[in-house]
């Protein structure tokens, strides 16, 4: 699909985002082996999100659809899920994969992992081989490297495990596998990252300690259903964020936003950058902290992103490449080259795309160098079939002069069905 894309008047108004999927997944599958019934609201409908209740479903677990965003789940304890009839499928969510392969390596029988040909290329050994240090049996692809991967639940043993990188996936499948454990399972970060998971568990009533970048997980013990309401999320929220930031006389407020710590980098770099967004009703919501976020527009001025904050933004320096392209000077992206084992290639992606709209980017080994403030021009740009360059490219369109035109649009409703429509009602474009 293409999308045909003009500059707007202005951004404005007052929207709520779709629940944020990295927690709705989490919600699904602790629901799936929690003891009891608990409903899931605002759960994002998105393809990704859908993937991981679809497999749920296959293992055993009873997923009532309330309404469009809202599930009810039944629970049967850690041990009650089921062989699936045939292999599960992940669709395009590494979270899907990544996750279960955790969570399966604890079960009494086999099961095999797969995705779309986007998720057959992204790198599993990370996952897979402390894994197999707890004692499952897994292979896949290449030696274990890619996905489709052969999962052989059993008896796990706990392990003591430092992150290769910082990388709430592989923390969050060890976890999991911890609860099968028998004993004491440590997992440490190099730095901190995203941390719903650890939330999620202790909203549940697992025996999880964090200390620092320590995180340890008794195994055995069974957690307890509960109602999960999923906030807004953050990493929708940026596209809406930037385009009232980038789109002159624009004022946009975001309810209901989560803002857990170990996602809120965008937003500190914003500020840095001189973006004008204020908070308000700050709360806390099922052990999430959630805010109404204000943005008007503003000028931006360059700095360097790089170190322990990255992993906080990774999802949205896509976005952020944009915004650099009309700050003020130099802005300088290092130490994200886990960018480039994403749905596609982003650092590479984001550059070519930008640059046909006349952007001064220049790729590194593991960012970008960007000038600004430059003009854009509006291009036949392709969104590489990853939903997060596709946005980000609608919102350097939203800067542009003139039409730019998104080939393989569609890629958006990975992680935002109802984005094209969301922003229609606060973009002014007559």
């Amino acid at each position: 699909m293409d999308k045909i894309i003009h500059r707007p008047r202005t951004i404005s108004g007052r929207v709520n985002m779709p629940g944020d999927k990295s927690i709705a997944h989490r919600a699904v599958m602790l629901g799936g082996i929690s003891r009891g019934q608990g409903l899931i609201n605002n759960f994002p409908a998105s393809a990704d999100c859908l993937s991981t209740v679809a497999c749920l479903a296959s293992l055993g677990v009873r997923i009532d659809r309330i309404d469009g965003t809202t599930l009810r789940i039944h629970g049967g304890g850690l041990r009650s899920l089921k062989p699936p009839p045939a292999p599960l499928n992940a669709g395009n969510s590494g979270t899907t994969l990544r996750l279960l392969s955790g969570l399966l390596a604890g079960q009494t029988f086999a099961v095999t992992l797969t995705g779309d040909d986007s998720l057959r290329r992204r790198p599993m050994r990370r996952i897979i081989e402390p894994l197999r240090a707890m004692g499952a049996e897994i292979s896949g692809s290449d030696g274990g490297r890619f996905a489709p991967l052969h999962i052989q639940g059993g008896r796990l043993r706990p392990i003591d495990h430092t992150l290769p990188v910082a990388s709430a996936q592989l923390k969050s499948a060890l976890l999991l596998a911890g609860l099968y454990a028998d004993g004491r399972t440590t997992v440490r970060s190099p730095v901190p990252c995203r941390d719903h998971t650890e939330r999620m568990l202790i909203h549940r009533g697992a025996d999880l300690n964090v200390s620092g970048d320590v995180i340890t997980i008794e195994g055995g013990g069974e957690l307890a259903a509960d109602d999960i309401a999923v906030p807004g999320d953050l990493s929708s929220a940026a596209y809406f964020i930037m385009a009232a930031i980038l789109v002159l006389g624009s004022r946009l407020r975001i309810d209901g936003v989560g803002l857990n710590p170990t996602r809120t980098g965008l937003l500190k770099v914003l500020d840095d950058m001189g973006a004008e967004i204020s908070l308000s009703g700050e709360r806390l919501v099922c052990n999430e902290p959630v805010a109404d976020l204000s943005v008007r527009s503003s000028e931006l001025s360059a700095i360097e992103i790089s170190g322990p904050i990255i992993p906080s933004l990774i999802d949205e320096l896509p976005v952020l490449a944009v915004a650099a392209t009309q700050a003020r000077g130099t802005t300088v992206v290092r130490n994200a080259a886990e960018l480039r084992v994403k749905e596609s290639d982003r650092i590479a992606a984001m550059a070519g795309e930008l640059q046909k709209m006349g952007a001064r980017i220049e790729v590194t080994g593991d960012g970008w160098i960007i000038e600004g403030p430059t003009p854009l021009s509006g291009a036949l740009v392709d969104s590489h079939g990853d939903h997060r360059v596709a946005m980000a490219l609608t919102v350097a369109a939203l800067v542009a002069e003139g039409e730019t035109c998104i080939r393989n649009a569609e890629s958006v409703e990975v992680s935002f069905p109802g984005f094209w429509e969301l922003l229609n009602t606060v973009g002014r474009f007559s």
